[in-house]
C-alpha cells in the first residue's frame, strides 16, 4: 500500500516547490479576507471605557449637525461628517473667539449628532442668551451638581445609576433614579441633552 503522502505531494523538486507555493498564496489569500472580514468593513471604532474598541455601524458617509454657541466667532448649526470632532466643529464656527476658555471644552471629543457645544469664555461664563446642556450620558456629578434642583447627593445618585443601568435612552428615564420626580425633571429639561 503506498502512503497518502507520497501520491499527494509529488517526487519531482520543481512540481512540490509549485505546489508548496500555490499552497501558500492559497492560505495567504485565506487569512487576508479573513481579517478583512473580522475588521467590519465600512464601520467605524470608538475607543471604551475599558481601552478596547465597539463596531459601530453608522455608515462613514452619514452627516450630522451639531450646534455651536458662546465664544466662537460664528456660532450656529453646522452640518460635519460622521466622526468629526469637537475641534472640526469649532473650526466650521470660525474658531474661538479671542475671549473664549478653549479648556472648557474637550476638543478631541467625537460629536454626537443634534449636541450642543458651547464655549465659555475666559471666566468660566455661559454668554447671555445661551442655555448650557449637559450630555446626561458623559456628565459628571460636578456636572449634574450644577444643576438646579439637583444637589450632591442626587448628582452622584445619577451617575451610580448610569454605572449600574447603562446609557440613558432618553431625558425621560432621568426620572427613574431616586430623589428625581416629575417637577424637578421638569425644571431641568431644558438644560439636559443626551
Amino acid at each position: 500500500m503506498t502512503d497518502w503522502y507520497t501520491t499527494v505531494i509529488p517526487e519531482d523538486p520543481a512540481r512540490r516547490r509549485k505546489l508548496i507555493i500555490a499552497a501558500s498564496i492559497g492560505v495567504g489569500v485565506v487569512a487576508i479576507a479573513g481579517a478583512l472580514l473580522s475588521s467590519g468593513a465600512g464601520a467605524t471604532s470608538e475607543p471604551t471605557a475599558q481601552g478596547g474598541s465597539t463596531i459601530v455601524s453608522e455608515p462613514l458617509d452619514q452627516n450630522v449637525f451639531v450646534h455651536v454657541a458662546g465664544e466662537v466667532v460664528k456660532p450656529g448649526v453646522y452640518e460635519l461628517p460622521y466622526g468629526s470632532r469637537v475641534f472640526d466643529a469649532v473650526a466650521a464656527a470660525g474658531g474661538l473667539s479671542e475671549s473664549a476658555n478653549s479648556a472648557s471644552i474637550n476638543l478631541a471629543r467625537i460629536v454626537d449628532d443634534g449636541e450642543q457645544i458651547v464655549v465659555t469664555d475666559s471666566a468660566g461664563a455661559v454668554p447671555a442668551g445661551v442655555i448650557a446642556t449637559i450630555n446626561i450620558n458623559r456628565a459628571t456629578a460636578a456636572e449634574f451638581d450644577s444643576l438646579p434642583r439637583i444637589g450632591p447627593t442626587i448628582a452622584e445618585r445619577i451617575v451610580a445609576f448610569r454605572e449600574e443601568n447603562g446609557p440613558f435612552g432618553s431625558v425621560d428615564e432621568l426620572g427613574n433614579v431616586p430623589g428625581i420626580g416629575d417637577t424637578t425633571l421638569a425644571g431641568i429639561r431644558d438644560q439636559l441633552t443626551l
